[in-house]
């Protein structure tokens, strides 16, 4: 059969493009708090009398949090109304923010942390339910791309602005720019976002809830503390597989009850499944690990001033933006399974080019092939985010909702720790005392051959899938 683009495809309409915006810069502001910390880690010691490796605990703190309380953000939007409690998000995020950034003490640094982590949590599946709530299908694309753009660039340019702040202001400035922002957030919400309601509020499933919670605190805080290496190698591992096991008995759990706090049925849904798990999470080591690499190598293995990294990281950043302008029209074209495959062997190519760089190449080489980089992340990362909710049923956004931010975070924490322990190993097999740039190129490599993995996972959708999203028939 001939396959042809739809010449008619729905626009998003203003009212959907603006709930998206409100929700992209809520999702902003977050990330952006996640990125900046790392700069001010030794000016918060100094503040605290304490050492820089005792801040983690504020880190680790922020971590757990979000990971307790992501499994109840589809519940408590169904309960109370997905703009009540995005609403709510925003207020705990910027409440607790005021708490960090005036904090005496490590400890009410650490407390603060935590009620931030509990807004973090609700913020990202909430705002996406309320977005899947107020976009028809057929501008579905242009709903997400807008929401996405925050975890591309937040994670780039993050550092910069910490840094600057920190520098010639203080680290308390970083978390107190948050009040504006919430402020500003909070009554955009309250003026021009619907407050939709699905279904009937089911009670919550508290045996699913701990287990489920459990198992996401173990896995991520076992990732992190992976990520450090040394000793706390063999700790992680016993924490991943504890978490691993409590997963699995939440997941014959929520197989077996009757009104489960996460609905596994969505798994059956092909797209959703693929987009969300195996080809999903996959891609996503690659994607979430080539910017905890880049400042890194540019930094150790190149011999680059902070200032200096961070011109090539914008170059990378100006990569994910110009993708957005023509993620739509190719998608309209080619549909969801050749831009994912084509894509995806542009996002091996890149790494592994990345992983072929050194202080001796030309500088516009290097700028090419970040700029390259940041191109075929952006396009990726879109296209998973978009083609997991196309054919879910509007009684699966909440559940989706949940699931998929719950495993786009353990890809994040696999993909750093991935990074982490194979810098390591490289090292360690070399017999080196220090990190090199050998070792960057091997991380590189190793995550190009996984993106190679993750495309020939993304073959098994159906031609025609995503067509109602994308606007491609066949």
């Amino acid at each position: 059969m001939a396959e042809q683009v739809l010449n008619e495809r729905a626009a998003l309409d203003p009212a959907a493009r603006r709930v998206a915006l409100i929700v992209a810069a809520a999702f902003f502001m977050q990330h952006l708090d996640g990125a900046i910390i790392n700069t001010s880690l030794p000016q918060l010691a100094e503040s605290f009398a304490v050492q820089p490796v005792d801040i983690n605990i504020g880190i680790t703190a922020y971590l757990l949090s979000m990971a307790a309380f992501i499994p109840l953000g589809g519940w408590i939007a169904d309960r109370f109304g997905a703009k009540n409690v995005f609403a709510a998000a925003i207020v705990i995020f910027a409440v607790a923010s005021i708490g960090c950034g005036l904090a005496q003490t490590l400890w009410q640094f650490t407390g603060a942390r935590i009620v931030q982590g509990a807004g973090a949590a609700l913020m990202a599946p909430v705002g996406r339910i309320v977005v899947l709530r107020n976009t028809e299908k057929s501008s579905l694309i242009d709903a997400i791309a807008l929401t996405v753009w925050p975890a591309l660039i937040a994670p780039v340019i993050g550092p910069l602005i910490g840094g600057v702040i920190t520098t010639y202001v203080s680290w308390r400035l970083n978390f107190l720019i948050n009040i504006p922002l919430g402020a500003i957030e909070l009554a955009a919400v309250m003026l021009f976002i619907p407050n939709h309601r699905e279904g009937e509020p089911t009670r919550l499933d508290v045996t699913g809830f701990l287990l489920t919670a459990a198992s996401l605190m173990l896995v991520l805080y076992g990732l992190e503390r992976l990520s450090l290496g040394g000793q706390d190698r063999t700790v992680a591992t016993g924490l991943i597989a504890g978490g691993v096991i409590v997963g699995c008995l939440a997941v014959r759990h929520l197989l077996k009850t009757p009104a489960p706090l996460l609905d596994l049925e969505v798994f059956k849904v092909k797209t959703f499944r693929i987009a969300t798990l195996d080809a999903g999470i996959t891609f996503r080591l690659a994607i979430n690990a080539t910017p905890f690499l880049l400042p890194l190598m540019l930094q150790v293995g190149f011999g680059l001033n902070p200032w200096q990294a961070g011109l090539y990281l914008l170059v990378y950043f100006a990569g994910n933006l110009a993708m957005k302008s023509v993620t739509t029209p190719m998608l309209r074209t080619f549909g969801f399974r050749n831009v994912l495959v084509g894509n995806g062997l542009g996002v091996a190519a890149t790494v592994a080019a990345c992983g072929l760089l050194g202080p001796a190449t030309p500088w516009p080489l290097i700028a090419v092939v970040l700029f390259a980089a940041g191109l075929t992340r952006s396009m990726q990362f879109t296209c998973f985010s978009t083609l997991a909710f196309a054919d879910v049923s509007p009684a699966q956004r909440s559940p989706s909702s949940t699931l998929f931010n719950m495993f786009q975070q353990l890809a994040l924490g696999f993909g750093v720790a991935a990074a982490a322990v194979i810098l390591d190993t490289s090292r360690a097999l070399r017999g080196a005392a220090d990190v090199g740039l050998t070792d960057f190129h091997a991380a590189f490599l190793a995550f190009a051959l996984i993106a190679l993995l993750a495309t020939t996972m993304v073959m098994r959708l159906p031609p025609d899938a995503g067509a109602e999203v994308s606007g491609r028939a066949t």
